[in-house]
């Protein structure tokens, strides 16, 4: 079965089609500059990336774009469109209405929307993408991948706030983390690579990027994650705050007279380790700066590696042990010396790193020595490939 897996943003649409037997990616995309200019980026399996600057007002236009190109008679993946048989939508937030993946109808987009002032920015984008596909493909089967899902079997007391309880009752306030379909695939790897039932795991997967979280998965299950209600809580990320004292924002608005929009657009945009640095949100920039001794770059890099160790141990004390500890995504997947720094913090645990594996960039790796009581892996995520598989799944 091929599966189209979708991606979209406010501005943008990330796309890949997938081979469900032989799970190869045939092409892949994106589209940019959506209600702006417009460009299409395409590239097929073994071939050249294509470039090309077209009107697209809307998304329909931009999957209408990516369309043709799947099936150009020069460089196109496929024949023809019959030969998708499934698409793949990722959606950002299903807040508690959905536990799993599922099959888009009209009652499941309703459903969606009821979730948009959950996630402003993100919600939106996904069903405008899902409505696009669903003029231009009428009768392919269309699936819903949620980034919360796999972090609803979290307990009660791992996801609700320290507020009153009426905020949960009549908002639904709590966490309910991201990252889910990256964490989920992670740690399943992860069980296969040590040869151990998922269910009988205790995991610890790192996805650390611009936008980085962690999730304890205990048994196959999501107990607990960094993110909460919006993906601000938690760790620091390249410019979002993480973490923070509410009264410290408080303060900080009465001396710069802010207001709310004021306030949510430095924790989100203007914090993390550009904020601190004042360097850069890219990892490889506050290396090269660290290097020259810049000591603000030393210093977000440090708070960085300081808190993921933090959470970890949290993670720890809340599956009471842990078996696996993963590290994925841009720069957990890349960059062996925020690695090494957040392991050196976890000797208690009896990890011990091994210096020339954790030189591994971007491969499937263990990076932690034999004798390691606790093993550290490298495992690339690839939400794309755990979206059609879901699909799949589902369709059949």
């Amino acid at each position: 079965m091929n599966v189209l897996v979708i991606n979209c943003g406010s501005s943008s649409l990330k796309y890949q089609v997938i081979n469900s037997e032989s799970e190869q990616v045939l092409a892949k995309g994106l589209c940019e500059r959506i209600g702006i200019d417009g460009r299409l980026v395409y590239q097929p399996a073994g071939g050249e990336k294509e470039i090309t600057d077209a009107p697209m007002p809307t998304h329909k236009e931009a999957v209408q774009m990516v369309l043709d190109a799947l099936v150009n008679e020069r460089t196109g993946a496929l024949k023809s469109l019959d030969e998708i048989e499934a698409v793949g939508h990722r959606i950002v937030h299903g807040g508690e209405k959905f536990t799993a993946s599922t099959l888009i109808d009209d009652d499941v987009i309703a459903a969606v929307k009821e979730c948009n002032d959950l996630a402003p920015l993100h919600n939106p984008a996904n069903i405008i993408g899902i409505d696009a596909c669903r003029q231009l493909m009428p009768g392919v089967p269309m699936v819903g991948v949620f980034d919360t899902a796999f972090h609803q079997t979290m307990p009660k007391e791992a996801y609700m706030y320290g507020i009153p309880y009426e905020y949960y009752d009549k908002y639904k306030v709590r966490k309910y983390g991201f990252h889910g379909t990256s964490h989920s695939f992670v740690s399943k790897r992860a069980a296969e690579i040590v040869g151990r039932d998922y269910s009988q795991l205790k995991t610890i997967v790192c996805h650390l990027g611009n936008g980085a979280s962690i999730c304890a998965v205990e048994n196959g299950k999501s107990v607990d994650t960094s993110m909460g209600l919006s993906p601000l809580e938690g760790l620091i990320m390249g410019t979002r705050s993480g973490d923070i004292d509410p009264s410290a924002m408080e303060f900080i608005a009465s001396k710069e007279g802010l207001d709310m929009a004021g306030i949510m657009n430095i924790l989100n945009k203007k914090s993390g380790v550009e904020g601190v640095s004042g360097v850069s949100s890219d990892f490889r920039d506050l290396e090269a700066a660290a290097k020259e001794g810049n000591e603000r770059a030393i210093l977000a890099i440090d708070m960085f590696a300081y808190r993921v160790a933090k959470y970890v141990g949290s993670y720890v004390a809340a599956m009471n042990g842990v078996d696996v500890i993963c590290f994925t995504a841009g720069i957990g997947e890349n960059t062996g010396f925020i690695r090494e720094k957040v392991c050196s913090r976890l000797g208690y645990l009896g990890i011990t790193l091994d210096e020339e594996a954790n030189t591994a960039r971007g491969e499937e790796k263990l990076i932690s020595t034999p004798d390691s009581k606790v093993k550290v892996y490298i495992i690339p995520t690839n939400e794309e490939l755990a979206i059609a598989r879901e699909t799949v799944s589902l369709v059949k």
